[in-house]
């Protein structure tokens, strides 16, 4: 299967997810429509967040501090209209705050893949909920939830580019790749000699590539796949040649709030909410039904 064959039909979909509403018709109030998703989730009982100080502290406070990018699509992109930040990890983020205070009071603090663990570790956040690779070098600094999701890293070029399709071909090219993120050891590791040029934002690899400065960009998946949704120039053309999964990073040694997030993550994933989740984001893009969520505790370092 090629990935450019799924890359293009949401579109239209993700501009509903991110639009603005009409204004409710005049007259008699219509019949309740289904409850959605955010209106269904869980809220922990008042026993389950005394058990962790962290989620007693967000209660108390009334907002749950996520840091996470604004800039993702299908992941986390903010409507620049309405505010709203929607996607895949947006909306596990309002989730996790709709169990912990009773309402989905999120505010996202922007974290790029260089500064996620100093955010948490200097409290500016109470959670990175961003595409964040669980690796056992980064859990030496700070703590993991999950895995919630797997995913893997990919090769982007220019529509024109027809001479690459494996990592094997990117030795010797120049090659993009986001600073601090496993896509940096995943390139060396796959296509030795390759001329690698790390920028701190994915935006930055995009307008590389599109100057024409590197022949190919390699990231995750999940957000190539946002990536080449929204730009004809761009497309993949690998499929995953690695396979990562994604955790929630909290502050290094929390044990209690890793055991009552796991808790939300296993009761979202039970009750269909994850999977609701992933049918209104990626599953937009991504055919077939969603996928069976990675095992809680199932890698090195969560």
């Amino acid at each position: 299967m090629t990935t450019r064959s799924w890359l293009r039909n949401g579109v239209a979909a993700l501009l509903v997810l991110t639009g603005c509403s009409a204004a409710p018709p005049s007259g008699p109030a219509a019949p309740a429509g289904p409850l959605s998703l955010l209106d269904r989730a869980p809220v922990a009982t008042a026993e389950e967040v005394a058990a962790s100080p962290t989620a007693a502290a967000i209660r108390e406070r009334g907002q749950l501090l996520v840091g996470g990018e604004l800039d993702l699509p299908l992941m986390s992109q903010r409507n620049p209209i309405t505010g709203e930040t929607v996607g895949f990890d947006a909306t596990l983020g309002k989730l996790l705050a709709k169990y912990i205070i009773g309402e989905p009071n999120v505010k996202v603090v922007r974290s790029i893949s260089e500064t996620r663990e100093s955010v948490l570790q200097t409290g500016t956040v109470d959670a990175v909920i961003s595409t964040y690779t669980i690796t056992p070098q980064r859990a030496e600094k700070i703590g993991f939830a999950g895995p919630y999701l797997v995913s893997g890293q990919a090769i982007a070029t220019l529509s024109s580019e027809n001479r690459i399709s494996t990592p094997a071909d990117l030795a010797g090219k120049k090659v993009v790749a986001v600073s601090g993120t496993t896509s940096v050891d995943a390139i060396r590791q796959s296509a030795p000699g390759v001329q690698l040029t790390t920028f701190g934002a994915a935006t930055e690899c995009i307008q590389a590539l599109e100057a024409g400065t590197a022949v190919a960009y390699v990231h995750d998946m999940t957000l190539l796949a946002g990536t080449a949704q929204l730009n004809d120039k761009i497309q993949i053309v690998s499929e995953p040649f690695t396979e990562e999964a994604y955790g929630i990073g909290i502050r290094h040694g929390d044990e209690a709030f890793k055991k009552f997030v796991n808790e939300w993550l296993t009761k979202i994933e039970q009750s269909g909410l994850w999977g609701e989740n992933w049918t209104d984001t990626l599953g937009r893009v991504v055919p077939g039904d969603p996928p069976k969520p990675p095992a809680i505790g199932s890698v090195p370092g969560s």
